[in-house]
């Protein structure tokens, strides 16, 4: 199932993945998918099926490793039939999931780029354990959109990261893993960065058009 914003005519369409805790329909999704629609993107919203299977058990699943999850990506990417351009994507674990199967689908023709909404480089707490090695030859056109404090990967950490030249980073200042800034401090709400990063969104997909 999908839950679609946005124009159907759109150039691009987003596929968007949560991540592994909360579902497609939480605040901070909801929030990330409106102001994505509203610079003209469609996005289309999906859950994983551990995430699916807690609204009916009543129960919190923990999340497959995210390698198990690549076969669901798939089979979203087979079952939106997107027209225009697809972007795969997502937040946190969603994000990590599509970059890991983004080479071999715009190989196939499927898919035109990956979009990620505070990407985990690393769990927190250990920087050291890092999720970058296939970052470093990705060839897919990549934009990735972290918070400065994010605890998955500050932007002083990952000025230190081999990344591959095809991904653009753009930093949200003093923003956490959901982009959310302290006011007080970065002078910045989180509204603010909400529409700040849809709008880099918009810019960014249109070179994929």
């Amino acid at each position: 199932m999908f839950v679609f914003e946005g124009p159907e005519t759109a150039d691009i369409t987003i596929l968007f993945a949560h991540g592994a805790g909360a579902a497609m329909d939480s605040a901070a999704m909801t929030a990330a998918s409106a102001a994505l629609a509203r610079t003209g993107l469609r996005i289309a919203r999906f859950e994983f099926g551990y995430m699916a299977a807690r609204r009916t058990s009543g129960t919190r699943k923990p999340p497959p490793r995210a390698e198990l999850l690549m076969d669901e990506y798939r089979a979203a990417i087979s079952g939106l039939k997107a027209g225009g351009k697809l972007v795969i994507g997502g937040k946190s674990m969603g994000g990590r999931v599509a970059s890991m199967i983004a080479d071999e689908e715009r190989a196939a023709g499927r898919v035109s780029g990956l979009f990620c909404l505070g990407y985990p480089f690393h769990p927190p707490g250990r920087p050291e354990s890092l999720r970058t090695a296939h970052l470093e030859t990705l060839a897919t056109p990549a934009l990735i959109c972290q918070g400065t404090r994010d605890i998955f990967g500050s932007r002083e950490e990952v000025s230190a990261y081999r990344l591959s030249k095809t991904i653009d980073l753009q930093w949200f200042e003093d923003g956490d893993h959901d982009l959310k800034p302290r006011k007080a401090v970065s002078g910045f709400s989180h509204s603010d960065h909400m529409t700040s990063m849809a709008e880099v969104a918009g810019e960014w997909s249109k070179r994929l058009v």
